[in-house]
């Protein structure tokens, strides 16, 4: 055998057994701490806000109908432009309803002639009768024929009125403030009561509907029930809106209506508030995000979602355990308010959660280097040596 081999392997062995890094027999290596961000738990009294998906709706919508026929000779509006209640929107060709108005005041001059030659023989009449040269049956026919004729000005007066109300007709006005939408039936066409001429919306205030499921109905009842929430049947509720472009809510309506049955086919019950709109950010039809008050004030425990993991179906956060290492804690999350995580059951006050670096810790009981950081800003990067905060990246 050769002697040079039979000198190494003693040698190797006694490498082998020492350790890579040159310590005792039998010793594990030690990894370094781990460099993670963590961030004291939010503990303060909250009012919990229940998030819905909702759309804006006008709080009047009208469809712009003539009331008489006539041929459309104008159309007095921008499409699309604001109008105020009573501007001009169409006119309809008059010159009939005009001709027929100057008829019914001629029959109610032609009326009131008549009921002036009918008082004269009535009057008459009375002489003739009192001088015994009248019947008596002749001066009721001819007080009969005074009352006919005046029952003729009554009809006369009704129908000019008609004549003059269809005049007006002619000219159609807009009914409310609002938008008005496009033309639907251009100038030189027929139209009759039958007809849409165009649509016309308010815009300031406006509705925002939405629907709640079974169950938060029923968990209002109870809040109700007990006096922690009152029910939005009685009272404005506060709500919250943000457009679909919008981080969180920044626009702020109460309660306006809750319908008085549930759908029994969708399992949900619809619900109203009400925005001011003055500034017109708000067009019916839009998609809403709304946040209607949920609960009385109550202590909770708020963390980043950052902090959370997933294993499988169970959610859980890290926490800085004894001898600063890596503790697991299996949690609960809730609601979110003001942009951090409700959690139910899991956490203490008193923990603090790794909110960045957690995917740099391979199992429990890892050492830790623990930088502190804000809750609201996880990302936080922290220059030890000269103790500033900047803002930096995700995990």
């Amino acid at each position: 055998m050769n002697t040079r081999k039979l000198i190494w392997l003693p040698l190797a062995l006694a490498v082998v057994a020492c350790g890579s890094d040159g310590g005792p027999p039998g010793e594990q290596p030690q990894m370094p701490p781990t460099e993670v961000n963590v961030a004291q738990v939010v503990s303060r009294e909250i009012t919990e806000w229940d998030e819905f998906n909702g759309r804006f709706a006008a709080v009047d919508a009208v469809q712009i109908r003539p009331r008489v026929q006539g041929y459309l000779t104008r159309i007095a509006f921008e499409e699309g432009s604001e109008v105020k209640k009573g501007d001009l929107l169409f006119e309809i060709d008059e010159r009939e309803y005009r001709a027929a108005l100057a008829r019914s005041e001629a029959e109610i001059s032609r009326a009131r002639t008549r009921v002036t030659l009918a008082e004269r023989d009535v009057e008459r009449g009375r002489k003739l009768v009192e001088a015994r040269a009248m019947s008596r049956e002749e001066w009721d026919q001819k007080s009969s024929e005074l009352e006919q004729a005046k029952a003729d000005v009554n009809a006369m007066v009704a129908a000019s009125a008609q004549a003059r109300l269809n005049v007006e007709f002619a000219r159609i006005a807009a009914p409310i403030d609002g938008r008005v939408g496009r033309a639907l039936i251009t100038a030189g066409n027929l139209v009759d009561p039958g007809s849409v001429l165009t649509t016309l919306v308010s815009l300031d205030p406006i509705y925002v509907e939405f629907e709640g499921d079974e169950r938060t109905y029923l968990r209002y009842q109870g809040l109700a029930r007990s006096g922690d929430r009152p029910s939005s049947r009685d009272a404005r509720n506060p709500v919250r809106v943000g457009l679909a472009d919008e981080q969180g809510f920044p626009h702020v309506g109460e309660m306006d209506f809750v319908d008085n049955q549930l759908d029994p086919a969708t399992g949900t019950i619809r619900a109203r508030a009400v925005l001011e709109n003055d500034q017109r950010l708000f067009t019916p039809g839009l998609f809403a995000r709304v946040q209607l008050i949920g609960s009385a004030k109550h202590p909770a425990i708020l963390i980043h979602d950052q902090a959370i993991l997933t294993d499988q179906d169970r959610k859980y956060v890290y926490v800085v355990g004894p001898g600063n290492t890596a503790q697991r804690k299996d949690v609960q999350p809730g609601n979110s308010v003001d942009g951090l995580r409700i959690i139910t059951s899991g956490l203490d006050a008193s923990d603090k959660v790794v909110v960045n670096g957690m995917r740099k810790i391979f199992f429990p009981g890892a050492p830790l280097n623990p930088i502190d950081v804000p809750m609201d800003a996880p990302n936080t990067v922290v220059a030890a040596a000269e103790g500033t905060a900047v803002t930096g990246g995700g995990l």
